[in-house]
């Protein structure tokens, strides 16, 4: 029935075990992937959405290390969007609004033709372990199956209960029955577990709904894409979303409720996600804003389905829907499902190391909601990096680990690890101290490379990254050594109120100036030429103005980044004896015998850890 031996087994389906599943069997581990329903592969539990603000980023990523998740996105989205297109390139961030049922379907395509890799639908209800070690998995029909390193992926299904008001029922999702026992197996051999909370909204019926009293959302005018490969392109027609708002009224209507709100009344104990609050939070938080946004999206291409985004609620159904019938446009709303709350299992992911093994058994490695995180993107990034390190650890190579001046997914998983966190963990830009390095556009020159040494990026990846590489150098040289005159420049100055030029320069010099952008330096004499002779595309184009415009701004960044680079190569050994350093703060101490940092970088990011404790350590390393 089964292999004597798997190499990896994934436990769960969802967006982690999906693309942990994908990454370990590319690089050669015989996977199996083993889920509870084999028909809601990378479902999207809750918005038809993929991307955002910094969660674009870690998409784009995903993409460039040799992940599923830009693919899938690019080839059922119904919308796309560039983010923050008003700020820098640092902050830009690509969003699609998906189709939820091709969405899966593709997911589920693109898995069934990856070589290596095996399904199986049931429970996984304990896990194999002998001397602190991985050997396998125990399901719900009694069968072991054996394998050398297991990745659990389990989302919101361990142990979890779904909230509507006063009525509670075990479930993983809407209509899906929790799992159970391994919290317990874990637990029993030393983890240390906790409770969080997620919620979603109401899902109505488009019909019943006038869009004429919304205001209509549409994509940009030019859609890119998300895949840097040429597999995908972009949309040539878009679905609208649409916008409303919440009203005094609609507050008072849900307040109606809050005594049987489960949020309230102490039914449920753990922390949701802070920067995605129920509509009840938001109304009880922010009581002086006397309306809040909705935005109506659309599930698919066909279905009529569509998504209430900012209407999270655990409130009782009847609540739910009266006061949704009070908002402008939804007078007639019919719903398809209620929204509920859910709470779940997860474990503190201070009992990681930075490949996601955990510290107390080895191959066992944890990804996604199971680490405190929320978001589809959050846990297909950690999805990809556990199934990644468990086949390299199979293959007895060294583990793969991006730092956090190389990609956001570093950010993600350094602070999980070194920080910990006790509320849903949610990417944002401001996270990451590098991120005019870590732009979405050139996440496969930050990566690709990183990811075809290691055999999950494939040959004709790199060849791509290498010519967008070139040909960007091309246009960067041909601005430094190309002169423009005067009478050339100065229309076009004189135009953006610019101080005007007096004699000759080079035309990198008249690029660097603010107000100057590429459609302006087309206007100038041979510069169109240069870029169609060259067959210069849009990505090249717009690699090549960030690396002009913004080039001391990298270079500040890149000499931060080595400074701070430098005490990642100062390592503590496993067993180091912090009791002996008595200069050390006390707190110091715990933290750092608790979390056990590899480096004396990852030891100066844990709070509670000062600069003068970091000194007592290189003073007592002979530094």
């Amino acid at each position: 029935m089964f292999y004597n031996e798997y190499d990896v087994i994934v436990v769960g389906a969802g967006h982690a075990g999906s693309e942990a599943a994908a990454a370990a069997a590319n690089m050669g581990s015989k996977t199996l992937l083993i889920t509870m329903n084999l028909q809601n592969i990378a479902q999207m539990s809750c918005n038809p959405a993929m991307g955002g603000i910094a969660k674009g980023q870690i998409v784009r990523e995903i993409d460039a290390l040799g992940g599923y998740s830009g693919i899938v996105t690019d080839k059922t989205a119904i919308q796309f969007k560039m983010l923050n297109k008003s700020k820098g390139p640092a902050m830009w961030s690509p969003r699609a609004q998906s189709d939820r049922m091709r969405f899966a379907e593709e997911w589920r395509n693109m898995l069934e033709q990856t070589e290596n890799l095996d399904f199986y639908q049931e429970m996984v209800s304990g896990l194999i372990i002998e001397n602190n070690k991985i050997k396998g998995v125990k399901t719900s029909l009694g069968l072991h199956i054996y394998a050398k390193t297991v990745v659990l992926t389990n989302g919101t299904f361990l142990n979890g209960l779904i909230h509507i008001g006063d009525k509670q029922f075990g479930g993983g999702r809407a209509g899906e029955k929790a799992a159970t026992g391994i919290t317990a197996d874990l637990v029993e051999i030393g983890f240390e577990a906790g409770r969080m909370k997620t919620g979603t909204p109401p899902r109505v019926d488009g019909r019943s709904l006038d869009y004429s009293k919304m205001t209509p959302q549409p994509g940009d005018e030019h859609p890119e894409k998300f895949s840097y490969s040429n597999i995908t392109k972009p949309l040539t027609h878009q679905r609208d979303c649409h916008m409303t708002y919440t009203s005094e009224h609609v507050h008072e209507l849900l307040k109606e409720g809050f005594e049987r709100s489960p949020m309230f009344n102490g039914r449920i104990k753990s922390i949701g996600p802070r920067y995605c609050p129920s509509i009840e939070d938001k109304i009880n938080r922010f009581a002086d804003k006397n309306r809040h946004q909705l935005f109506v999206e659309p599930e698919g291409w066909n279905t009529v389905e569509v998504y209430v985004n900012g209407f999270s609620t655990s409130l009782p159904e009847d609540v739910q829907f009266k006061a949704l019938r009070a908002v402008e446009g939804f007078e007639n709303v019919k719903f398809f499902r209620p929204g509920y709350a859910i709470e779940y299992d997860y474990f503190p992911p201070t009992q990681l190391k930075h490949t996601l093994e955990t510290k107390l058994v080895d191959g066992l490695y944890f990804a996604g909601q199971i680490n405190g995180t929320t978001g589809y993107e959050e846990a297909a990034s950690q999805g990809l990096m556990a199934g990644l390190n468990a086949s390299l650890k199979v293959q007895e190579k060294e583990a793969f680990i991006l730092k956090r001046n190389e990609a956001y997914i570093g950010v993600l998983i350094d602070d999980l690890i070194t920080k910990g966190t006790e509320e849903p963990y949610r990417m944002f830009t401001s996270r990451a101290e590098y991120r005019t390095l870590l732009r979405q556009d050139n996440a496969d020159i930050r990566l690709t490379h990183k990811a075809y040494e290691i055999g999950l990026a494939k040959e004709d990846r790199m060849r791509r990254v290498e010519e967008k590489l070139n040909k960007t150098e091309t246009l960067v040289k041909f601005f430094k050594e190309t002169s423009v005159k005067p009478k050339d420049a100065n229309p076009i100055l004189e135009d953006i109120h610019s101080s005007t030029m007096k004699q000759p320069d080079k035309m990198y010099k008249l690029f660097s100036r603010p107000k100057i952008t590429l459609d302006h330096m087309r206007q100038l004499p041979g510069v169109n030429d240069f870029i169609i002779d060259q067959n210069l595309d849009n990505e090249v184009l717009e690699q090549a103005e960030i690396k002009v415009k913004y080039a001391g701004y990298i270079q500040k960044e890149k000499n931060n980044a080595d400074k701070l680079n430098r005490l990642e190569d100062i390592r503590i050994p496993n067993n180091f004896d912090y009791d002996k350093l008595k200069s050390l703060s006390y707190e110091a101490r715990e933290k750092l015998k608790n979390i056990k940092p590899t480096t004396l970088s990852q030891a100066s990011r844990i709070s509670g850890v000062s600069p003068s404790d970091i000194s007592v350590m290189l003073v007592y390393m002979g530094r």
